[in-house]
């Protein structure tokens, strides 16, 4: 939502956008109107991004860029410093290694994880947390995670795996009509050929193994071959690099996958669990 104070409050790339954006759209002689009519927005979007009081959106900067950019790439380079500039700290350094990775196994335990999110779902969950958050804040953090999405569609693609514990499934974030949304998504991006998706069932304890006790994991292979793990504790992040300890956690994470279901198990379970919410 576009407000006065967020002028004082504009980060330098939202600051830089507005100034070329108003100078580039004076050069070509367009409104206002004019330009928000070529790209998708009101006239008043247009105003609220050039005096700053709502930055651009991801959107709006890939629209500057057809209509104002002249072949320059000014404003599609932008979009990766508001993205940034978006994340919350502790995820700042991680955001860049996850776009960039040739492959991420992912362990997930409390909540879906970030990419596998729907909007609603990160709308419901973002704006539910502690500390409170502004409306804007949260719409700027929905809309930073719904942009690592493109990681799904990268040339050359990734290959992603992702853990899911069977009590996220059934932990409701916002209500039902969010959830079954939720359950439904992750099943949809196991059909892409270079996404998998398994479920650590409730009762995979019960044979007195369950290795997924410390919490969650994101392994990571950069496009140097080097391999990370990255952990986030209670708003805190740890980028662990040391081979041995990597090692260490590779191994962990193979043994949950060892005790989780199988991907086509996992998908029947999560339709199953979609549809009890009809």
């Amino acid at each position: 939502m576009a407000r006065a104070e967020n002028k004082e409050m504009a980060s330098p790339t939202a600051k830089l956008v507005a100034d070329v954006a108003k100078k580039s759209r004076v050069r070509k002689k367009l409104t206002q109107d004019q330009l928000g009519k070529g790209i998708g927005f009101s006239a008043a979007a247009v105003s609220a991004m050039e005096t700053c009081a709502q930055p651009a959106s991801d959107e709006m900067l890939a629209g500057l860029e057809r209509a104002l950019g002249d072949g320059m790439g000014l404003f599609e380079q932008a979009r990766i410093y508001m993205r940034m500039e978006a994340y919350l700290p502790q995820f700042k350094p991680h955001a860049p290694l996850e776009q960039a990775a040739l492959s991420l196994h992912l362990y997930s335990m409390q909540v879906v994880y970030g990419l596998f999110q729907t909007e609603d779902y990160a709308r419901a969950l973002i704006g539910g947390g502690y500390p409170p958050l502004s409306e804007q804040r949260v719409e700027q953090l929905v809309e930073a995670r719904m942009v690592r999405k493109m990681l799904f569609d990268r040339e050359p693609s990734p290959m992603i795996e992702l853990i899911l514990e069977e009590s996220v499934l059934t932990r409701f974030i916002g209500n039902a009509s969010i959830m079954r949304a939720q359950m439904r998504y992750p099943a949809e991006c196991a059909r892409r050929r270079n996404v998998t998706f398994n479920v650590l069932a409730l009762d995979c304890g019960k044979f007195g193994e369950y290795t997924g006790a410390r919490g969650e994991i994101t392994l990571l292979e950069t496009p140097l071959h080097e391999h990370l793990v990255y952990l986030e504790p209670q708003d805190e992040s740890l980028l662990i690099s040391d081979p041995a300890k990597v090692s260490t956690y590779a191994q962990r994470y193979a043994k949950i996958r060892s005790q989780a279901m199988g991907p086509r198990e996992s998908l029947a379970l999560i339709e199953q669990l979609a549809g009890a919410e009809e």
